[in-house]
């Protein structure tokens, strides 16, 4: 398992852009980039203030700093952590998803969906997100697994937002630095 923390700075701070921590290859640091672009290009259809990020920074950690980490299946998760950030709204504790984010949403297939799975349910978790097209992976899968998890094998991240993030209230909510969304990578 590993967990996405993300962070928006105040205005008045100053420092807008995007900064990634936590040992990040590459690969991991695109994810990150095409979460943050996707939610900028589509924040008007996902009802999120995107506007806010025009002059504030925005950071993502991954912790465990010193094990490096690298591949694309942290994209979903990274786009949730974003967009928690701008909706107010929390990750529900129980979800974890894996799958790379495309520039227009799409959800698209990664690897090592048995390992994942597994280790999300020694975790304790109850729902997982997974793209579409790994959803023949199941069969790989231990039936006793199956049966404890709720598996959504999603195709757009639109879809993800509404299972992923709790209702909205009518309170305003903070978002604190315990805030995060998860992966089962």
């Amino acid at each position: 398992m590993l967990y996405v923390e993300a962070s928006l700075a105040d205005p008045e701070t100053g420092g807008a852009g995007l900064m990634l921590t936590g040992q990040l290859g590459d690969v991991m640091k695109e994810s990150a980039q095409i979460a943050l672009s996707f939610l900028r290009s589509h924040g008007a259809e996902l009802e999120l203030p995107v506007a806010d990020l025009k002059e504030r920074g925005v950071h993502l950690h991954v912790p465990a700093g010193a094990v490096p980490k690298d591949g694309p299946s942290a994209g979903i998760t990274m786009t949730t952590a974003l967009a928690l950030l701008l909706s107010g709204r929390q990750v529900r504790p129980d979800v974890a998803m894996t799958g790379e984010v495309s520039l227009t949403g799409r959800v698209l297939p990664i690897g090592g969906v048995k390992q994942k799975l597994l280790a999300a349910h020694r975790a304790g978790i109850t729902t997982v997100v997974i793209p579409k097209w790994n959803e023949p992976d199941l069969d790989d899968v231990p039936a006793e697994v199956l049966d404890r998890l709720d598996v959504h094998a999603l195709s757009d991240v639109r879809q993800l937002l509404e299972l992923a993030l709790s209702p909205a209230t009518d309170a305003d909510l903070v978002v604190s630095a315990d805030d995060r969304a998860q992966v089962a990578a």
